[in-house]
C-alpha cells in the first residue's frame, strides 16, 4: 500500500519532533511524509529542512488546519492518506495494523483505530460516549466527533467523492467531514490503541471557540440539505439537530442574544414538519 502521511502544523516546533519520529519509526514505513507548515513563526520550516531533509515540506501562509490538510492531500502521491496532528503521536505498528486490516477487507476505504488519551501529561480513561465505533457509524458521529483525524487512514478516492475539509469551519471541521464520509462509507476499526492523543495545551481549537455545537448544527444542516441520507440516518440527524438547537437557543436567550436564539428556533422549525411525517 502506498501511504502518504500528512502532518499539518503551526508554531508547534517543540511538539513536532515527537510526531515526526513516530512516523519515521513505523514498522511499515509510509510512501512519503508531508509536513505542511501553516505560517509558523517559530522556525518550524528551517528546523524541518535541517533535521529531516527526507520530509516533503510545504510552506504556506497561515490559512488554518483544514487548508493545511487539504494542501497535503492534494499533493499526496500515495493512494492512501494518513493524517497526524502535530501534537499527537503514533504507536510503532499503527500503519502496519491498519494496512493489514484493509488488505483483509478489500473494497473498504476508511479505517481508524482506538486511542490513548493524555491530558496535561497524565493518561485518562475515555468515557463510554467516546468508544470507537465501526461499520455504518454515521449516527454515532452525530452527537460529537467520534473519529480522530490522527487515527484515520483513508483512500484518496473518498475525497474525490465527498469533498475535502471545509475550510470555512474554524472548528469541528473533522466532525463536518466525517458526516459526509460516513453517510456513504463504512468504517473499519483496529480494536487496539495505536495513537496517543494529547490534550490540555492552550492552542487547541476546542479551547479557542465557545459553543462547539454551533458548528455541529451547521454541519448537520448541511448534510441534511445534501439529500444523500437514508431514511433512518435522516430521521436521527433531524432529532439531534433539534436537540442541539434547543440547547443553543436557550443559551442565547440567557445571554440576551435574542436574534441568535431565533435563528436556532427557526432552523429547528424548518425540519419539524418533515419529522412529523417520518
Amino acid at each position: 500500500m502506498n501511504i502518504s502521511v500528512i502532518i499539518p502544523t503551526r508554531n508547534r516546533l517543540k511538539l513536532l519532533q515527537r510526531a515526526i519520529d513516530s512516523v519515521l519509526s513505523q514498522s511499515l514505513p509510509p510512501w512519503e511524509l508531508i509536513v505542511v507548515d501553516d505560517g509558523s513563526s517559530d522556525g518550524t520550516a528551517e528546523w524541518v529542512k535541517k533535521n529531516h531533509p527526507c520530509v516533503v515540506l510545504i510552506e504556506q501562509a497561515h490559512s488554518g488546519v483544514s487548508a493545511a490538510r487539504n494542501t497535503g492531500i492534494n499533493l499526496a502521491k500515495g493512494d492512501w492518506v494518513a493524517l497526524l496532528d502535530s501534537d499527537d503521536e503514533w504507536l510503532h505498528k499503527k500503519l502496519e495494523k491498519q494496512s493489514l486490516l484493509l488488505l483483509a477487507e478489500p473494497g473498504r476505504s476508511v479505517c481508524h483505530t482506538d486511542e490513548i488519551w493524555i491530558r496535561n501529561g497524565k493518561r485518562v480513561n475515555a468515557m463510554n460516549k467516546h468508544q470507537k465505533p465501526e461499520g455504518h457509524i454515521y449516527q454515532q458521529c452525530l452527537p460529537l466527533c467520534c473519529v480522530s483525524p490522527s487515527s484515520i487512514m483513508i483512500h484518496k478516492s473518498v475525497f474525490e467523492r465527498v469533498g475535502m475539509f471545509d475550510e470555512s469551519y474554524p472548528a469541528c471541521e473533522d466532525y463536518e467531514l466525517w458526516l459526509r464520509v460516513f453517510s456513504r462509507y463504512e468504517a473499519l476499526l483496529v480494536h487496539e490503541p495505536l495513537l496517543k492523543k494529547y490534550g490540555g495545551h492552550s492552542d487547541q481549537l476546542s479551547r479557542a471557540h465557545w459553543g462547539m455545537d454551533r458548528f455541529r448544527v451547521r454541519a448537520i444542516d448541511g448534510v441534511l440539505q445534501n439529500g444523500n441520507l437514508n431514511k433512518a440516518d435522516r430521521q436521527q440527524s433531524i432529532k439531534v439537530l433539534k436537540e442541539k438547537c434547543e440547547i443553543l437557543s436557550k443559551g442565547a436567550e440567557k445571554r440576551r442574544k435574542f436574534d441568535e436564539a431565533k435563528t436556532y428556533r427557526n432552523l429547528s422549525a424548518k425540519y419539524s414538519l418533515e419529522k412529523s411525517h417520518c
